[in-house]
């Protein structure tokens, strides 16, 4: 299945420049959908992944689905200030200013293995980010998965995660 026709292009935005990728055309399709959970389950199965961590927002949708068919727990990395317990975070640099994600302090163990799950890869600044959130809480092993790779968008910190193993799905 060509998972990329059913991710809509939608020029100029957010700002002029920007082809932004809206998975939204995906997921509201039951086969696109199942197509994305099941490559990924397939990719990593085997691993020993004992926690799904997910970006906030739209890395939650898949996530939640990942961590269910991996018999792994879900995380969800949140905005700083979302979550109800004692949290670690982890501030990052954007184009314009920083932004702060965290997770409770409780959510991981040295034991983990982790998936870090965000729909997009484009610069890295925020898979990096979750990579030094799980980090600080020491976990056996990291991988990662996107459901888009933007290959095209070569600075920032994506050379930053090359000793991990990454899996995408689509890439651009």
């Amino acid at each position: 299945m060509d998972l990329k026709q059913y991710i809509r292009e939608i020029p100029d935005y957010p700002e002029k420049g920007v082809n932004f990728k809206d998975i939204t055309t995906l997921l509201k399709d039951g086969d696109a959908f199942k197509a994305v959970v099941d490559q990924v389950c397939s990719h990593f199965e085997g691993r020993g992944i004992t926690k799904v961590v997910s970006l906030e927002s739209r890395g939650f949708i898949v996530g939640g689905a990942l961590a269910y068919h991996l018999e792994a727990g879900f995380v969800p990395a949140r905005k700083k200030g979302k979550l109800p317990a004692e949290t670690i975070e982890q501030t990052y640099e954007l184009e314009y200013g920083t932004d702060t994600i965290e997770v409770h302090l409780d959510a991981l163990c040295e034991d983990d293995v982790v998936l870090i799950h965000d729909d997009l890869l484009a610069t890295g600044g925020t898979a990096l980010a979750a990579l030094k959130l799980v980090q600080k809480m020491k976990v056996k092993q990291v991988f990662f998965s996107f459901i888009c790779d933007l290959k095209f968008i070569e600075n920032g910190n994506k050379a930053l995660l090359d000793e991990y193993e990454t899996h995408s799905v689509v890439t651009y």
